[in-house]
């Protein structure tokens, strides 16, 4: 067990030479909406984890990489996602821009008859 908590604190320092950590600030408005979020059931996964994401960045004792075994993404996810929060509010983080291109379309599947 020991020998995991080396790999561990040898991964957090990997992890934190290019940034430093800075104190993230999430809104009480943004926090309440998160949580509702979560509780909700009808949430899609991507959305919920980013939710997840967002909620755990507030708590300034967990470090980034446990974070992100927690929810199961990559640190690099978990700055992006909180990134956009700071840069363009709680619907960027948690929800994907539209893409361009044609839109997918769905369809019932024929079935050919003899």
């Amino acid at each position: 067990m020991l020998g995991l908590d080396i790999v561990r604190l040898k991964m957090e320092r990997c992890a934190m030479r290019g940034r430093n950590p800075d104190k993230f600030v999430l809104k009480r408005k943004d926090k309440n909406v998160l949580q509702e979020l979560l509780q909700d059931g009808q949430t899609p996964l991507k959305v919920a984890r980013r939710a997840q994401i967002l909620l755990g960045r507030t708590d300034e004792q967990q470090r980034v990489i446990l974070l992100g075994e927690k929810v199961d993404h990559d640190t690099a996810t978990i700055w992006r996602v909180c990134e956009r929060y700071r840069q363009s509010g709680l619907q960027a983080a948690l929800y994907d821009a539209p893409r361009s291109g044609r839109p997918r379309i769905f369809s019932l599947r024929r079935t050919h008859r003899d």
